[in-house]
C-alpha cells in the first residue's frame, strides 16, 4: 500500500498536481516559523542574560539617596555591594556639545557580569570595575555625536576627564532601539567635581548586591518588610520577566503577518485539494474496478498526501529559519549581539502547522474520494458532499484556528485577526461582487471582442474571481498601509508641527540661575522659563493610587496662572484669580491613566513635603505645539512653598553653537535636541516598519497563490472553453488578448479594493490615534491598481498559459 502510494506521489508531482498544494504549505509553515525563530532566538538571549541584566542578583533603587541601612543589612547577610547614581549631564568636546546618561559607579561595580569596552584599536575587551579616578567611558553615540575618542579630553559639568573606552557591553542596561541620552560613565567619586548634582535634579540612586541564593533572598524579604514607598527592588528574574513581557508584545505584532499569511495559504491549501479531486475522481472509480475497497482508495490517497505534509513542513521550516535570518541581518542594529541558537519548538509549532493545515483543508476532498461509484467511468455524476466531510471541514478549521492562536502567542491578537480577515474578506467579497455585476450591465462592445471575452469570462468565473480579488486584496492592502498610507501619516504629522517650532528643551534650571539663563536664551525668541515640580501622586480620594512603583506613581508638575498656549480646557474651569484653595488641573492622558475625574483629591508628596488639591478641570493638550506643556499643573497658591527648577524649549539654527556653551557654563544645565531625538526615533520606526513589510510579503505571497489556485482549478474547463472557441473561428492571439485583460480586470479590482482598504485605515489612524488632518491619499488608488494588476499578470499567468497550448480537437475530444 505504501509503495503504491509513493509511486502515485511521484506521478502526480511529475504532471504537477502536487506542486500548488506543496507551495501553499511551505508558504504558511513559513511564516508562522519565521516569526517563532525570531521571537526565540531574542528570548533565549534574554534568559541567557538574565544574570546580568542587573549587574547584580537583587537591586534596591530609589530617586533619593538611600539611606545607609540598607548597605548595612546587605553586609550582614555577607553580600557583596556597590553603588551607582544616574542622571542626565551635558557633556562637550571641541566647542560641541550633548545631553549624556551620567552614570556614577563604584570600583566594585558590576556584581555580575562585566563592562566591554571597545579600544582604540576597534578590539573589544572585558574589564573589570569601573572607570578610574579621571577617566570616562562613553558610548559610541557620544563620540559620534562630538566628534571625540579614546585619549582625547571630555568636559563633563565643571570636571574633565579622558576618555579611555567605548562602551560596547554595559550588563544592567537594558537594550533600547533609541537612546535618547546616550551613556557616559565616570566614577563614583569624581561625581562632586561635576557639579551636575543640584536640588531638583532628577537622579535614579541604586545599590546593587550579589550574594548567596538563600542571603539575596533574606535580604529581600528585609526590603518588602521595610515596606519604603518610595524604593524599588528588583531581581534578576524580574528584569527577565519585563523583558520577556515586552518580547511577547513585540512578537505578537509581527505575528500578525504572520496568522495572516497562514490564513490566506490555508484558502490556498483547499483549492488546491478541490483541483487535485476533480482531477482524481475518474482514477478513483478505475482503482474502485481494479478491486480497490473504498477505505483502501482513502488510505492510497492519505499516505500521498501525508509525504506531501512532510515535505511541506520541512521545507516550510527551512524557509522560515532563512528568512528569519535575513530579519536578524536586517535588524542587526537594534538587536544585542550573539544571540543563541533557537530552540525546537518553532520548528515544531511549523511542522505541526502543516500537518494540521493539510488535515484540515485537504481531507474534506480526500473524503470525498471514498464515495466515488464505478459507474463514474460511464457517467460523470458529481458526488454530493457528506455529512463526515462536512464535519472534518468544520473541525480542520477549528484546529488550524487553535493553532494559529497558540504560534501567535496572544490569543485576542489572533482571534482579533482572524476576525478582521473575515470582516475584511465579506466587505471586499460584496464589493467584488457588485463590481462583475456593473461590468455585466456595462456591455462594451461585441462579446467576440477580447474584451468581450474576458468581461463573460470574468462572470461565468464569479465565484474564482471574487476569491482571487479579495485573497489579492488582503495582501496588497497590507502592504499599502504600511508603504503609501506611512508616507502620507508622517508628512501629516509634519505639517501639523508649526513652522519654526521648538527644537531644544533645556531643563534643571536652579531659581537662582533663572534670570541669567533667561538673558542667555534672549536671542532665541526669550522663550518663557516654567517652573518644573517633580512629586508623586500618592492617593486619589483617599485610596493608594494604582501607579507602577508600589503604590506611587511620579508625576512631573508645573504652576502659573495662565492657561498654557497648548492647552485647552476640556472639562472643568481654569483657575480663578485670586482663588488660595490648592487646586490641580490635569491633561486628559494622565487623567485617563489614573483615573481621574473632577472633584477628586489628590494628594502628592513634593520632595518631602505634602501637597493635596482638588482636581478643578482637565485639560486637552497638543503635544505637537511643542511648547512646555505638563499633565499636572497646580494654581499659584498651591505652588508657593513648592521646590521647583525650570524648563524651557525654543528653536535654534541648526548649527548653533551657543547652546553647547549655555551647557558647558552652567553644569547642571541640560539641554536636548529634540530634533536629533525625533530623526533617531523616525529612523527606527522607519527599520522597524521595514522589517514587518518584510514578513507581509509572506501575506502578499499567500494571495497570489490563491490568486494561482483559483486559476488553476479551473484550467479544464477553460481549456474546453478555449477550445470551442477556437473552433468557431477565434485566434489564438484573441484568446491571449483576453487572458491578459482577464487578469488585468481582476488585478485591478484587487488593487481598487486594497486601496479602499489602505485609505480607511489609515484615516482611522489619523483620527483615532494620532489626532491629524487627513487627507486622502492620492497616491495609493493609481499604486494600488497598478501593483494589483502586475501581481495579478504575474502571478496568474501561470496558471493560464497551459490553457492554449493543447490543441483544440484534443481537448474538444477530452470533453
Amino acid at each position: 500500500m505504501f509503495r503504491l502510494a509513493f509511486n502515485m506521489a511521484l506521478r502526480d508531482w511529475r504532471a504537477g498536481e502536487l506542486r500548488l498544494l506543496l507551495a501553499a504549505l511551505v508558504l504558511s509553515v513559513a511564516a508562522i516559523s519565521a516569526v517563532g525563530f525570531f521571537a526565540d532566538r531574542l528570548r533565549a538571549g534574554m534568559l541567557r542574560d538574565s544574570a546580568q541584566l542587573l549587574a547584580a542578583d537583587i537591586t534596591v533603587s530609589s530617586d533619593l539617596p538611600l539611606a545607609p541601612a540598607w548597605r548595612a543589612e546587605a553586609h550582614r547577610l555577607d553580600l557583596r555591594t556597590a553603588a551607582t547614581s544616574a542622571m542626565a549631564g551635558m557633556a562637550s568636546a571641541g566647542g560641541n556639545a550633548t545631553l549624556v546618561s551620567l552614570k556614577a559607579v563604584e570600583p566594585e561595580y558590576p556584581l555580575r557580569g562585566a563592562v566591554q569596552l571597545q579600544g582604540a584599536d576597534g578590539v573589544t575587551r572585558t574589564v573589570q570595575g569601573g572607570p578610574a579616578r579621571g577617566e570616562a567611558w562613553i558610548d559610541a553615540a557620544v563620540a559620534a555625536r562630538l566628534d571625540t575618542g579614546i585619549g582625547r579630553q571630555l568636559h563633563i559639568g565643571a570636571a574633565d576627564f579622558t576618555v579611555t573606552g567605548v562602551i560596547a557591553v554595559e550588563p544592567d542596561r537594558r537594550p533600547s532601539p533609541v537612546s535618547i541620552a546616550p551613556r557616559a560613565m565616570i566614577a563614583a567619586a569624581d561625581l562632586p567635581a561635576t557639579d551636575v548634582m543640584q536640588p531638583g535634579v532628577r537622579a535614579r540612586y541604586t545599590l546593587l548586591a550579589a550574594g548567596a541564593p538563600d542571603a539575596v533572598a533574606a535580604f529581600l524579604r528585609h526590603v518588602k518588610a521595610a515596606n519604603d514607598p518610595g524604593v524599588t527592588v528588583q531581581t534578576a528574574q524580574d528584569a527577565g520577566r519585563d523583558l520577556a513581557d515586552i518580547l511577547d508584545k513585540v512578537r505578537s505584532f509581527m505575528s500578525l503577518a504572520g496568522v495572516l499569511a497562514a490564513i490566506l495559504a490555508a484558502v490556498a491549501i483547499a483549492m488546491a485539494a478541490r483541483r487535485y479531486l476533480l482531477r482524481h475522481l475518474d482514477a478513483c472509480a478505475m482503482l474502485r474496478c481494479l478491486g480497490l475497497r473504498e477505505g483502501q482508495v482513502l488510505a492510497l490517497h492519505v499516505v500521498e498526501f501525508a509525504l506531501v505534509g512532510i515535505a511541506g513542513g520541512l521545507l516550510g521550516v527551512a524557509l522560515g529559519y532563512a528568512s528569519h535570518v535575513a530579519l536578524l541581518h536586517w535588524l542587526r542594529g537594534m538587536l544585542p549581539a550573539g544571540l543563541p541558537a533557537p530552540g525546537w519548538l518553532p520548528a515544531v509549532q511549523g511542522f505541526v502547522a502543516a500537518q494540521v493545515a493539510l488535515a484540515g483543508f485537504a481531507l474534506p476532498a480526500l473524503l470525498q474520494m471514498k464515495g466515488v461509484p464505478h459507474v463514474r467511468l460511464l457517467r460523470r455524476e458529481t458526488v454530493a458532499p457528506r455529512g463526515a466531510t462536512v464535519a472534518a471541514f468544520a473541525l480542520g478549521g477549528a484546529t488550524f484556528a487553535g493553532l494559529l492562536l497558540w504560534t501567535a502567542g496572544d490569543a485576542m491578537l489572533g482571534l482579533g485577526a482572524a476576525l478582521g480577515v473575515l470582516a475584511a474578506g465579506g466587505v471586499f467579497a460584496a464589493c467584488a461582487w457588485l463590481a462583475l455585476a456593473a461590468l455585466g450591465r456595462l456591455r462594451p462592445g461585441s462579446a467576440a471582442t477580447a474584451w468581450g471575452l474576458a468581461t463573460v469570462s470574468l462572470r461565468r468565473h464569479a465565484g474564482a474571481t471574487v476569491a482571487q480579488a479579495v485573497s489579492l486584496a488582503i495582501g496588497l492592502m497590507a502592504l499599502l498601509l504600511l508603504t503609501v498610507v506611512r508616507g502620507d501619516l508622517q508628512a501629516a504629522w509634519r505639517a501639523s508641527v508649526p513652522a519654526g517650532a521648538a527644537n531644544q528643551l533645556v531643563f534643571n534650571i536652579q531659581p537662582d540661575q533663572r534670570d541669567a539663563v533667561a538673558r542667555r536664551l534672549g536671542p532665541y525668541g526669550a522663550p518663557a522659563l516654567h517652573p518644573s515640580i517633580r512629586g508623586r501622586l500618592l492617593e486619589v480620594n483617599g485610596k493608594p493610587v494604582d501607579g507602577e512603583d508600589r503604590g506611587v506613581a511620579e508625576v512631573e508638575m508645573s504652576s502659573g496662572a495662565a492657561l498654557p498656549a497648548a492647552s485647552t480646557v476640556a472639562q472643568g474651569q481654569w483657575f480663578a484669580p485670586g482663588d488660595r484653595a490648592p487646586q490641580v488641573s490635569v491633561g486628559e492622558q494622565a487623567a485617563q491613566r489614573f483615573n481621574l475625574k473632577l472633584g477628586d483629591t489628590l494628594v502628592f508628596d513634593i520632595g518631602g513635603l505634602p501637597l493635596q488639591a482638588k482636581v478643578t478641570s482637565i485639560r486637552k493638550i497638543d503635544w505637537r505645539r511643542r511648547t512646555p506643556s505638563f499633565d499636572f499643573f497646580v494654581n499659584p497658591a498651591a505652588a508657593e512653598d513648592l521646590p521647583a527648577t525650570y524648563v524651557a524649549m525654543f528653536h535654534a539654527p541648526d548649527g548653533d553653537r551657543a547652546v553647547g556653551a549655555l551647557a558647558r557654563d552652567y553644569p547642571n544645565v541640560s539641554v536636548i535636541d529634540i530634533g536629533y531625538v525625533i530623526r533617531q526615533m523616525q529612523r527606527v520606526l522607519e527599520q522597524a516598519t521595514s522589517a514587518v513589510e518584510f514578513l507581509f510579503v509572506f501575506t502578499l505571497a499567500a494571495g497570489l497563490l490563491v490568486l494561482y489556485a483559483a486559476l488553476a482549478g479551473s484550467q479544464d474547463a477553460r481549456t474546453g472553453q478555449a477550445a470551442l472557441l477556437r473552433a468557431l473561428g477565434a485566434t489564438r492571439g484573441r484568446l491571449s488578448r483576453a487572458q491578459a485583460i482577464e487578469l488585468a480586470l481582476t488585478g485591478a479590482l484587487a488593487g481598487l479594493l486594497a486601496a479602499a482598504g489602505a485609505s480607511i485605515g489609515g484615516w482611522a489612524l489619523a483620527h483615532g490615534i494620532f489626532d491629524l488632518t487627513w487627507g486622502w491619499p492620492p497616491m495609493v488608488w493609481p499604486v494600488g491598481i497598478a501593483a494589483g494588476m502586475v501581481c495579478a499578470l504575474a502571478g496568474g499567468w501561470p496558471g493560464l498559459r497551459h490553457v492554449l497550448n493543447q490543441p483544440p480537437l484534443q481537448s474538444l475530444r477530452q470533453c
